[in-house]
This record gives C-alpha cells, sequence and structure tokens, in this order.
C-alpha cells in the first residue's frame, strides 16, 4: 500500500519537494525575524531612514546604469561600497550604540544570564513615590518646567557625569526648590536612584524620533530620547502649559493625571526581580558553599 502511494505520488507530483525541517531551523528563522524586525524599528525612527531613502535612490541609479551598461559608473559604484559604508558607520555611530543598546534591553537576555539577574535593583519606597508626585503636580500647577529621570535597571552613570553630583533623599521641598526659577540647579534634568538624587542639572540625549509633535520642546525631546537609551522613566513638567508628561521605553504618554502617574511609578516600584532557572541554581549553590565554609 505505502508503495503504491509513493508512486502515486512520483506519477502525478514528481516536481514537489518538502523539506526536513529542524528544531535548529526554526530557531534560527526566529532569531533572523526578531533581529530584521528590531532593525526595521531602529531605521524608521531614527536618521538611518533618511540614509535608506538615499540607498534606494542610489541602487535605482546603478540599476539603470547596469541595463544600459554605463561602465564608468559601475566602476565607480564597484569602487566606493566599502568607503561608503565605513563612512554610513561613522555618520550613524549614534545611533548604532542606541540601537545595541536596546538590543541589550531585552529580557529574555538577562534571564539567560545569572550575574544580571541576580543582582539587587534600586527600588524606592513610597514616600519618594509621593513626593515625586505632589512636586510634579506642584510645579505644573505654577508652571515650573521640571525633568525627573528615575532610575532602574540600567546604571546611568554617563548622565550623572554631566551634571552636579548631589546626594540627598527625595522630598517634595528639595524638587520644587531645584527647579525653582533662576536657582543654580534648575536648568537640565535631576536622577533619582532609589530613595536618593544622585545628581541635577545633567545633559540627557535628544530623541531623533522624526514623528515627535513639533509643539512640544526641548525638555520634552530629551525626556523622550532618555526613554529611547536606557529603561529609565522620565517624569516631565511643561513650563508652557504645566501639563505633567512621562516618557518610558521610547513613547510619551502626555497630560497624565495624578492617578495615572501613581500607576506608571507603582509599576516600576513593584516590579519583581525575576531569576531564572540557572540563576537560581547559581545562588543556592553560592549559599551551599557559604555554609560549607563554616
Amino acid at each position: 500500500m505505502e508503495q503504491q502511494i509513493s508512486r502515486h505520488i512520483e506519477k502525478y507530483i514528481p516536481d514537489w519537494y518538502f523539506p526536513v525541517v529542524t528544531l535548529t531551523d526554526i530557531i534560527e528563522v526566529l532569531i533572523l525575524t526578531f533581529l530584521i524586525y528590531q532593525v526595521m524599528i531602529w531605521i524608521k525612527n531614527t536618521k538611518a531612514w533618511m540614509l535608506l531613502k538615499g540607498i534606494i535612490v542610489l541602487a535605482v541609479f546603478i540599476l539603470i546604469a547596469a541595463v544600459f551598461k554605463m561602465h564608468t559608473i559601475l566602476y565607480i559604484a564597484r569602487n566606493s561600497v566599502t568607503v561608503m559604508a565605513t563612512v554610513a558607520i561613522v555618520v550613524f555611530q549614534p545611533e548604532l550604540r542606541r540601537a545595541l543598546e536596546k538590543l541589550g534591553e531585552k529580557q529574555f537576555l538577562t534571564s539567560m544570564v545569572p550575574f544580571e539577574s541576580g543582582r539587587e535593583r534600586s527600588r524606592f519606597c513610597e514616600e519618594t513615590r509621593e513626593s515625586m508626585i505632589e512636586a510634579a503636580y506642584a510645579m505644573g500647577r505654577v508652571k515650573t518646567g521640571a525633568l525627573i529621570v528615575v532610575e532602574q535597571a540600567i546604571r546611568l552613570t554617563e548622565y550623572e557625569s554631566t551634571g552636579i553630583q548631589m546626594d540627598c533623599l527625595v522630598s517634595s521641598q528639595v524638587l520644587i526648590n531645584i527647579f525653582e526659577h533662576n536657582t543654580p540647579l534648575h536648568d537640565g534634568a535631576i536622577i533619582v536612584r532609589g530613595d536618593r538624587i544622585v545628581s541635577a542639572t545633567c545633559y540627557l540625549p535628544l530623541s531623533d524620533n522624526m514623528r515627535i509633535s513639533k509643539a512640544l520642546g526641548t525638555r520634552h525631546r530629551a525626556a523622550l530620547g532618555m526613554s529611547e537609551v536606557s529603561d529609565a522613566l522620565i517624569i516631565v513638567v511643561s513650563e508652557e502649559t504645566g501639563a505633567v508628561s512621562v516618557a518610558q521605553g521610547g513613547y510619551l504618554q502626555r497630560n497624565i493625571n495624578e492617578q495615572e502617574l501613581r500607576e506608571r511609578l507603582q509599576g516600576i516600584q513593584e516590579r519583581r526581580v525575576e531569576m531564572s532557572g540557572l540563576a537560581a541554581l547559581w545562588k543556592g549553590r553560592r549559599k551551599n558553599e557559604k555554609k560549607a565554609d563554616r
């Protein structure tokens, strides 16, 4: 019976090819799909989109030159590929760096590295959370601009060093005093790590997102730019309207109320440090070693 079915298939479907799909092939397709998706998102949200359009225009000209056998243009194109690739890497170095940083933020990567997963992460208390909320809306009522960066897993030492070093507990009075007009620390952003303000007047990277509303100023663009290169939550108070907005993960949520801001802060405050099986095994091994030493 099986031989008859085989002869029937060979007779009527002689050219069909059924590849053998293995688990490795499936994993490879998933990895390539993820990487291609990340590259597309990166290209869409940065100046690389303009570079891609320029490459497409050049490709059209080269295609026309190949059809009509324009040997001089083809010779120049062949000898310019390496140089143009090097120039693109140099010009778009900040964008490439941000893309790699975003790739490194993915949760699946940290779950496979026990040393990262088991690391202690700073969290803030309820008093700190309520102080930031109270200060944000108090400054909003009098239209005092403010930029508060709440650090999470990614250390912001690079941006912390651009400001004035501080070490004080977060309170609404301190925050309002820092951003008061005509004071030495009012310009720039502050960085909050745990329950403490660690730096003020910090410079943040501006977003290159072309879809940002033209109505938004430098403060909002800086908040969005910071959210694109880190996992921090940024609270921004508009000096023009007094509205409070939040930036995180490359997205800006505008004109939020106190309850919405409280929920966003609670979301990062109550986030548990998830530990992978490998990390738990490593931690258990360390505990056993300490017990054995005793």
